[in-house]
């Protein structure tokens, strides 16, 4: 089943129907398990309703930023990957124009990764977040969009 939204598609309409196609293709797992006489459960989560997206920074880092509903309100979460561990980043989450959160964190583990997760209010209409990080060590630059 192709789900590739039209390029005049409404955001909303497009996440509805990722929504609607996931929870389809899961009752038909469920109903071709039972029908096979296999013992399971299909797996309805909430991630049916995220949004992800990657990109790249200024330099040789990586970045993702996801948002998904979480008891009416907006889980969001970056992440900076840069493979090198102990780098300290300054960052900050712009939620809808104004500053939701900032702060300083620090490369950690095999990865050289961090990541920020917050949870904050869902306004009216679409929410866009915008996650910006900076090493002033290296002066490398990130900037990290999704909107919800």
């Amino acid at each position: 089943m192709n789900t590739t939204p039209r390029t005049h598609t409404a955001p909303s309409a497009v996440r509805t129907v990722a929504r609607t196609a996931t929870r389809s293709a899961g009752a038909l797992v469920l109903a071709a398990s039972l029908g096979a006489g296999l013992a399971g459960a299909a797996n309805a989560s909430s991630d049916d309703d995220r949004v992800i997206r990657t990109g790249s920074c200024s330099g040789s880092t990586d970045w993702k930023i996801k948002a998904k509903e979480d008891d009416g309100r907006i889980e969001v979460e970056a992440e900076i990957d840069s493979n090198r561990t102990g780098q300290t980043w300054r960052w900050r989450l712009v939620h809808n124009g104004s500053v939701s959160a900032k702060g300083t964190s620090r490369t950690r583990g095999r990865s050289g990764s961090f990541s920020v997760e917050r949870k904050t209010v869902d306004a009216s209409g679409k929410d866009s977040f915008t996650f910006r990080a900076r090493n002033p060590r290296s002066g490398e630059r990130c900037v990290a969009r999704v909107s919800y």
